[in-house]
Parts: structure tokens; sequence; C-alpha cells
């Protein structure tokens, strides 16, 4: 049990150590992104008992949080510059990482809260994201409709489709069902691999990007700090009002930054992909302070 403890608490910077030092072979493994954030999503919404699907409170306002911060951090930058002021817009409405129901039950949180959130949340922002990337993306200078229509068969099917299978193979195919969740930890060990390919790609594009567009990237990755602090006091000081502070952090804080590298890459500039790929940094040290906190002996953690 020590050992298995020791690896879920280190896993995260030895992910990250991993995917820095290999850069230049695990970067080319970045066409398995999509598959990897498809995967997960789909073993997180297998499992959710639908029966304990409960709305709160606190879930509306985090999405309100999430959806109308990222539209108000964009307009606030946007006259200062129009790169990092999407990049803020990515940091804030990116969902929620399906890794985060794992470090919420971690730390003691509420795993159902946050599990019945990444539902939520997916589902909002595959409603919003070709709506605003559609104002804002390469795709802009086209038709309203066009774009927007463009955007969503790609994202759509990305984050809802899992949903849907997760329903079908529960109601049609239990076995393949009860095989997925037999393994309780797997979406955790994807996630660390794909955080190790992610790492990989963030160094290899900032060490590209280094001299060209140094104080871009530097106020990309200043912005996406400040972003991921935020957010995680935020959601904390609004959970502790419904007396769950853990969930509503990691609810609010803890990105799906590989959707967000995705998106990033995909739909606006690819310099925009170092808010997200730094705010991959920015989490992870935030959540292995938290483990550390939450694990050491409570003769320390009394001092």
């Amino acid at each position: 049990m020590k050992i298995f403890r020791f690896i879920k608490d280190q896993a995260l910077p030895v992910a990250m150590i991993t995917g820095a030092l290999a850069h230049a072979w695990v970067s080319r493994l970045s066409f398995l992104t999509p598959y990897l954030i498809f995967t997960m999503l789909l073993i997180t919404f297998c499992k959710i008992s639908w029966k304990d699907i409960r709305f709160h409170p606190a879930h509306l306002w985090l999405l309100l949080i999430q959806l109308a911060g990222s539209a108000g951090a964009y307009l606030l930058l946007r006259p200062f510059d129009e790169t990092v002021a999407q990049g803020a817009l990515l940091c804030i409405l990116a969902p929620t990482a399906t890794a985060a129901a794992v470090i919420t039950g971690m730390l003691g949180g509420n795993v159902g809260f946050l599990t019945t959130y990444v539902l939520f949340c997916n589902i909002a922002v595959a409603v919003a994201a070709p709506v605003y990337f559609s104002f804002i993306g390469v795709h802009e200078n086209l038709p309203f409709l066009q774009s927007a229509w463009y955007i969503c068969r790609q994202v759509f099917p990305l984050l809802i489709l899992p949903l849907f299978i997760a329903i079908a193979l529960r109601k049609c195919v239990p076995a393949v069902h009860r095989a997925l969740l037999s393994v309780p930890r797997l979406t955790f060990y994807l996630w660390t691999v794909a955080l190790v390919i992610v790492m990989g790609i963030t160094v290899n594009f900032m060490l590209s990007q280094a001299r060209s567009n140094l104080g871009t990237g530097l106020g990309l990755a200043a912005v996406s700090l400040i972003l991921c602090c935020v957010q995680f006091l935020a959601g904390r000081r609004l959970g502790r009002r419904y007396g769950d502070p853990v969930s509503s952090g990691q609810g609010l804080g803890q990105k799906n930054t590989i959707l967000a590298l995705w998106m990033a890459q995909t739909y606006l500039n690819p310099l925009i992909s170092l808010a997200p790929a730094t705010y991959i940094i920015w989490q992870n040290i935030i959540n292995a302070y938290q483990l550390w906190r939450r694990n050491r002996p409570r003769t320390e953690r009394g001092k």
C-alpha cells in the first residue's frame, strides 16, 4: 500500500520532469491527445451513477464564474494584447480535468459533487466554445453560423459523445462497462501518460518560440499563473459557503489542459498554447503541494 501511495503522490512531478527531459521524443505522440481526452471522459462518465446526479447551487456559481469570467478576462485584456487575452479566456473556459475527481478524493473532498460538475462543465463548454471561438479564432472571418458549426462538429463529439457511449454501455453492454470500472485508477494513469506527452509538447514549443515571441510568452505564462491561483482560491472560497472547499477549488482550478492545448492549436494562434501549457505546471505544483499537506503526519500539520 505504501508503494502505491508513493506512486500516486509522486506521479505528477515525475510525469512533468519526464516529459520535459524527453520532449524531443514524447512530443511526437501529440496525435494521441484527442484519444486520451475521449477515453478519460468515457471512463469518468462510466463511473457516474445517474441516480446520484444532483444539481447543487455551487455548480451554477462555478459555471457562471467559468463562462462569464472567461469572456470578462478576454475583454479586459484585449486592449493591451489580443494573444494574451485569448490565452486568459482559454485558461478560464477550459473544462474541469477528468482527473480532478481523483485528486479531490485524495484530498478528502466530495468526489460525487466533482464528478457531477465535470459532466455539467463539459456540456457547457461544448456549447460555449464554438460561440467564443467563432468570434476570436482563426475562423472568425467566416459567417457566424458556418464558423460555429465547423468548431461544434469537432468539439461537441469529443466532449459529449463519451457521455452517450457511457450510457449505452451501461444499458446494452454491461460487461464492457464493468470492465472499464474494474481498474479504478485507470483515469489517473491515463492522465499521467497524457501529462508526460503534453509536457513534452510544451517544452518543445517553448524552446522553438523562446526568441521570436519572448515577451508574449512571458505574458501568457504570467497570466496563466495569476488565473490558476485566482481560480483555486475563488473555488475554495465559494466552496466554504457550502461546506466543501476542496471540491469547488478543484472544480474551478484544475483544468483539462490537454483539451485546452488542443483547442489552442486547432482554433487559435498556436502561440496561445503557452497559456494552458504553463497552466499545467502551475496547477500541478498546487496539486502536489496540497497532496503533500494532506499526507504529511498530523504532528507536522499542527506546527
